[in-house]
């Protein structure tokens, strides 16, 4: 077992800090010695030699040039009984931690600017640190391992130029706060990478930055060869997925691909593909992935209810997803929960919402697919006074922290008014790690709530009758929910729909929506609620079937 030793050294009383240390070592598996406060440099060096610990951690808090002098007579007196030969660390203020890192013997300094994740991954990799340096795992599997039990933190970055771009993500990196940067690309990359002929040189920068070539995705990613080494994804093209996926593989090591089941189509006008021939290359570019060891998140089911999809559709499209990306032999993948999406959904009918959807891909688990949780608050729920849209960042992702996510999507606060620099991004992911420091404290178990219990089988049960209209459309295929004709056809006839797509769709937009209480749920032209029995019942008849 690895031992460390900790003392608050010559006058020094102030112990809290050391006892915490202390403590996070022994939840790592350490076995600790605690000496105390104003412990004399002899003691020190005497218990250093008896106890022989593989760390020795010191602590001062007073005055800074008194730290200094001890710490000159500390390095002499282990030199002078040949002691050097182990990790020493350091715990203090930021003046007397500015004097402890002058001395080579100190691997490691803390002021109290470090996260607590921070102390946590340095425990946990201190004898690696001391024989060779290492960079943090470069794949999301092991990232995410390495970091638990705190979630990787995600921002996404693309401003107008590359150059403002690459600046930008190279302070991000230094900062260390990020674990994924993921790379905006501007609408005309994301639809004419492999045709640049038809762009619209206007349009330049327009949504993201400017990424033109191969080169520039490689300059991107050198930018986050620093720092913390976080992993790098892009967002995929609208069209030439499988194509674009292997440019991402080969250039920036994508940390996963995003990949959409039926969107990038007319069914939302961000790609002049037809809705069936985007359902099967967006297929096609999801099995690439999987083949090439490249996790996966199909983009499905919130881009439905960012055109205000009742909450069962979200629930169903959800599960069609997860059901895809498991047939096409994904292994890993990313199932972003988008919260607050349609706004005005209460925090309990949200929540509510968001486990069944969980509880619902989860019973896919198994030895060849396994499910990463991934929050982030929905965009549209951003106000637009800046004050107010960190509220809004802080509340919904504090709440989030109920599913426990291995990922934090964070959305910069800014974003409704202006996309985030490096400066928007960081103040922003202080605020949610704070959020999440909290609520991993403990949270109440929701389903203890009958209304959030009760929601949760409901929205199950409603969605699965809509997986069900779908698989019973697609009855003569062997597996029906993977099939592009019977996914095309759920949507042309109204199984699938969206009222934020009335008029500018091929889908059929058939029924609104409306918040009741909290939660979102389809009604009729009277403005009564429909159950999904009742809402298939009705779109059947209409189609005369």
């Amino acid at each position: 077992m690895r031992k460390i030793l900790g003392a608050a050294i010559g006058s020094c009383v102030h112990v809290a800090g050391l006892f915490n240390f202390l403590k996070l070592a022994e939840n790592e598996g350490y076995k600790t010695i605690y000496l105390g406060g104003a412990v004399d440099l002899d003691k020190l060096v005497g218990a250093i030699i008896e106890s022989d610990p593989d760390i020795v951690a010191i602590s001062y808090r007073l005055d800074p040039k008194a730290l200094e002098k001890l710490l000159k007579e500390l390095e002499k007196r282990l030199k002078d009984n040949g002691l050097l030969n182990r990790i020493y660390v350091f715990g203090g203020t930021v003046e007397t931690g500015s004097v402890a890192k002058k001395f080579k013997f100190i691997s490691k300094v803390f002021d109290g600017t470090q996260e607590i994740e921070d102390v946590i991954l340095w425990l946990r990799n201190a004898e690696v640190k001391k024989k060779k340096s290492k960079l943090p795992p470069q794949s999301l599997p092991e990232r995410v391992k390495y970091k638990s039990p705190f979630p990787l933190i995600r921002h996404h970055i693309g401003l107008p130029t590359l150059e403002e771009t690459e600046e930008h993500i190279k302070t991000l990196a230094d900062s260390g706060l990020l674990d994924i940067i993921s790379l905006a690309p501007d609408q005309n990359c994301q639809q004419y990478f492999f045709e640049p002929e038809k762009m619209d040189k206007k349009q330049d920068g327009a949504g993201g930055a400017p990424i033109r070539s191969i080169e520039d995705f490689k300059k991107l990613y050198n930018a986050t060869r620093r720092g913390n080494y976080p992993l790098m994804r892009s967002y995929s093209g609208t069209r030439n997925l499988v194509e674009f996926s292997k440019i991402l593989k080969e250039t920036i090591n994508n940390a996963w691909a995003a990949i959409p089941l039926s969107w990038y189509s007319d069914l939302d006008r961000r790609s002049d593909r037809d809705l069936l021939s985007a359902i099967r290359e967006n297929q096609q570019a999801i099995r690439w992935n999987a083949e090439n060891n490249v996790p996966v998140e199909i983009n499905e089911a919130h881009q439905w209810a960012l055109r205000y999809a009742h909450d069962a559709m979200e629930v169903a499209t959800f599960y069609l997803s997860a059901y895809n990306a498991k047939k096409l032999g994904v292994r890993y993948y990313v199932a972003q929960y988008m919260l607050t999406t349609p706004p005005g959904l209460s925090p309990k009918f949200d929540l509510a919402k968001q486990i069944a959807k969980k509880e619902l891909i989860e019973t896919l688990h198994d030895d060849s697919f396994v499910s990463y949780t991934m929050i982030r608050t929905g965009l549209l729920s951003f106000p637009a006074d800046e004050n107010a849209a960190m509220g809004q960042l802080v509340s919904t992702m504090f709440y989030g922290m109920y599913l426990k996510p291995d990922i934090l999507h964070i959305v910069s606060y800014s974003e409704a008014i202006r996309r985030a620099t490096s400066k928007e991004i960081i103040e922003s992911v202080k605020m949610v790690k704070q959020a999440m420091r909290n609520a991993m404290f403990g949270l109440p178990d929701l389903l203890s709530d009958k209304e959030i219990k009760n929601r949760v089988e409901k929205l199950k049960n409603e969605a699965m009758i809509i997986i069900q209209a779908i698989k019973e459309l697609g009855k003569s295929f062997k597996d029906p929910l993977i099939e592009p004709e019977v996914i095309f056809n759920a949507i042309k006839l109204g199984i699938l729909d969206a009222p934020g797509l009335k008029g500018m769709s091929v889908a059929k937009a058939r029924f609104d929506t409306r918040i009741i209480n909290g939660a979102c749920f389809a009604v009729d032209d009277q403005g009564k609620i429909l159950d999904e029995e009742e809402r298939i019942k009705l779109i059947k008849k209409e189609a005369g079937i």
